[in-house]
This record gives structure tokens, C-alpha cells and sequence, in this order.
């Protein structure tokens, strides 16, 4: 490993300091007080596209805001894509309810009407009603199979062609259905897609607030610092529930073990009892420590560690309570089977670089042994270690090709707003 002291310290492109300046004098990052889901989805993507832009800008001094980076990219270049994708999910809940909406006025006389009658056609539209067909073959009226099956439109439909995978989803949707509350099968329905847009948004909204707002908290301790070393972040930047003592022997080990394979993953082992807040401000030491490492391997270890620590953060403390809250919601059904259910069908477009549960799950060893049941089906995106091994793959994809994550997502408008 080469560093050096002596390095020309890296000056923030012009462009960044106005990202910056726009980012520091935004509102808190919370949902917006009156917003839509999807209106706060919008700005929560965008804030994030704002940090990957300047943290990058940090890592590699080639780097422009808004261009392309072949460095190794930070967590924040991953998120602008997770929030979009989390987006989409919400947007099919909004195609949902307007398909119960119509019924309201007048059923449906067939799945086909109901789903043309909201503006669903197309191939996207095949994979659609062949899983509301299956779900009226179990005794859900029209509208509601239709209605239910339309969450999925903004997901990876191509799981589906898997009969196992379309049988289990099938028969967990209308569980879902049977036991959700409400007198009129269009109430309990709507239960089921509440259920998933306010998951969704819940967890949208609680890594943004904690993760976001301690990049927030970083930018504008280092634009006020002046020289910027890890050993300053590390006993200087004052993030509120870290320990110093905790951040340090997490910086030290990443130091130590950056190019362990597989990377550092399990901090419950490693570390126990650390505050998750000490691995961030450990993760923000270590981008520092990168910028000022000369050697490339080197450097994007170190960036890899960083970003285990944030997605650490982001999965096992700050999203986890959106799906398991510590009290249910008595015009809900249970998040963690409706995440369950969706879980075959996730995908995340990194930028060009398309990445899916299904083929991770494909890929890996069948967990039950049982043939009968397809490996995607097995895993629930609501359990943290069903969800952590393949968050990792993803950034191990994205690594392959870093340069697909800076295509950057077009934040999603709510067709709702007024």
C-alpha cells in the first residue's frame, strides 16, 4: 500500500461545491410534510444521485458531477437505482388502486377488461394476468385478482415464467387476500396494497433520514474543516449515537482485512455490540483514507469495505423497522409475507446493468432441497439475512461494471399529484 502525506490535497470540482451548497440548504431528509409517496421518492432519489455525485467526486479526482466514473463507486452511486426501483413498487401500487377504484364504479367481466381498462397492454401486460388468473382460479373475484397481480408490474415478470415460482406467488397473494381485514373484497384487497406501498415508503424514507442525512452531516463538517484526514473524521466528526472508540477498531480492521475475500460482511461477529452509527463514520474515514491512497487495488479495496459498513447500517438497523414494526397496523396485512411474496420478482436496474433475485437465487445452492419449489421462493426480503448475502452480489455486480451505475435513474413522477 503507498501513501502519502505529501500528495496534493484533492480539490472538490467546482460543480460539486454547488451540488453541495444545493444539497446543505435542502429540507432535513425526512418525508416530506403532505408528499406522496412517490413525491417523496422523487426527492429522495434525487438527494441521493446529489451524494453519489460528490462522493465520487472525493474518491476520484478524474471524476465530474454528472459523468462517468471507471473507479470502484461508492454506496451512494448504488442507491439512487435501489430508491428507484423501490419507486417502481410504489407506482404499482398507485395502477393498483385505480383498477379497484373503476371497479367500484362497475366489476370487470374479465381480468383481460380490467387491466385494459387502466392502460396495461403490451407484453408487460401477459405476465400480469397470468398470475390474475391463477389468483381468480383460487376464488378471488375479477377486479382484485387483477388488482393483485398488477403489483408486480414494475418487477421482474420474467420469474414468473417458472410455474413453481407462479404457483407459490399465486397461493401466498390470495393467503394474503383471505386474511387481510375488511368487509368487501375490494377492502381487503386495497389492505394487501397499502400493506406494500407504506413498506416500501417506510423504508425509502428511513434510509434516506439515517443514511442520507449523515452524508448531509458529513459534507458540511468537511466543508467547514479544512484539511481532511481519516484520523480527524474518525475523533473529530460528530455523528450523533457513534462511538469513537467503535469507529476506530472498525477503520483499523478494514484497513487490515480490505482485501479478504469474501469482504468483510458479518459485523454482528466481528464487532459485537457496535453501534451501526460508529460504522459510518468509520466508512466516511475510509473513503477519506482512499482518496489519498495512490495505489488503484488499494483504494477500491478500501471503498468496498466502506460500503459494506453502509449497507450494514442501512439493512440491519435503519430500513428493518419499516418491515418488521415493533406494532402492527390493524388495516394492514403482515408486511413480512407481503415482502415475502414479492421477493421472486425483485430487480434492481443498476444504471445498464440489470441485477435479480431470481437469478441470484438460481445461482446459488437450492436452500430446502426440495425441487418441487423454486429457489427464489425461499428467500423473504423482509429477513435480514435472506436479504444481506445478495445485496452484497449486487454491489459485487455493480463492481464488475462501474461505469453502468452512473447512468443515473430519471426520478419517477406520482400520475396522482396535482
Amino acid at each position: 500500500m503507498m501513501e502519502t502525506s505529501a500528495r496534493t490535497p484533492h480539490r472538490v470540482h467546482p460543480l460539486t461545491v454547488l451540488l453541495l451548497s444545493a444539497l446543505l440548504s435542502a429540507p432535513p431528509a425526512r418525508a416530506s410534510e403532505g408528499a406522496t409517496p412517490l413525491e417523496d421518492n422523487r426527492r429522495i432519489t434525487e438527494g441521493y444521485i446529489q451524494l453519489a455525485n460528490a462522493f465520487q467526486a472525493l474518491l476520484d479526482p478524474e471524476f465530474q458531477p454528472g459523468g462517468t466514473s471507471g473507479l470502484r463507486p461508492n454506496w451512494f452511486a448504488f442507491a439512487p437505482h435501489a430508491s428507484q426501483a423501490a419507486g417502481k413498487g410504489m407506482l404499482t401500487t398507485t395502477l393498483a388502486r385505480r383498477i379497484l377504484d373503476a371497479a367500484r364504479g362497475r366489476p370487470s367481466l374479465s381480468v383481460l377488461e380490467a387491466l385494459e381498462r387502466v392502460g396495461l397492454t403490451g407484453t408487460l401486460r401477459l405476465s400480469v394476468e397470468q398470475l390474475s388468473l391463477e389468483l381468480v382460479v383460487r376464488g378471488l373475484p375479477t377486479d382484485v385478482a387483477s388488482a393483485l397481480g398488477a403489483l408486480t408490474t414494475g418487477m421482474n415478470g420474467e420469474a414468473l415464467a417458472d410455474p413453481r415460482t407462479l404457483t407459490t406467488t399465486a397461493s401466498r397473494l390470495a393467503a394474503l387476500y383471505w386474511g387481510a381485514p375488511g368487509w368487501s373484497p375490494l377492502d381487503k384487497a386495497e389492505a394487501v396494497v397499502l400493506t406494500l406501498e407504506r413498506t416500501l415508503h417506510g423504508g425509502n424514507v428511513a434510509i434516506f433520514a439515517d443514511i442520507g442525512g449523515a452524508a448531509n452531516a458529513y459534507l458540511a463538517w468537511r466543508q467547514s474543516a479544512g484539511e481532511v484526514s481519516p484520523e480527524r473524521v474518525l475523533s473529530e466528526f460528530p455523528l450523533a449515537g457513534a462511538r469513537p472508540e467503535e469507529a476506530r477498531l472498525a477503520y483499523d480492521y478494514a484497513r487490515t482485512h480490505a482485501h479478504d475475500m469474501p469482504r468483510p460482511y458479518a459485523f454482528d461477529a466481528l464487532f459485537p455490540g457496535v453501534e451501526g452509527r460508529s460504522l459510518v463514520v468509520a466508512a466516511f474515514a475510509l473513503y477519506e483514507q482512499a482518496r489519498l491512497t495512490e495505489d488503484h487495488t488499494e483504494r477500491e479495496a478500501l471503498i468496498a469495505v466502506a460500503n459494506n459498513y453502509l449497507a450494514w447500517r442501512e439493512q440491519h438497523d435503519a430500513v428493518q423497522g419499516a418491515f418488521t414494526p415493533a406494532e402492527a397496523h390493524t388495516d394492514e396485512v403482515s408486511r413480512l409475507e407481503v415482502m415475502r411474496t414479492m421477493t421472486p420478482m425483485l430487480v434492481v436496474h443498476f444504471g445498464t446493468l440489470k441485477w435479480t433475485l431470481a437469478d441470484y437465487a438460481y445461482a446459488h445452492e437450492d436452500r430446502d432441497g426440495n425441487p418441487i419449489t423454486s429457489q427464489p421462493t425461499e428467500y423473504g426480503w423482509a429477513t435480514f439475512w435472506d436479504r444481506w448475502p445478495p445485496i452484497l452480489d449486487s454491489f459485487e455486480k455493480g463492481y464488475g461494471e462501474p461505469t453502468a451505475l452512473w447512468v443515473m435513474p430519471e426520478p419517477l413522477e406520482d400520475p396522482t399529484a396535482g
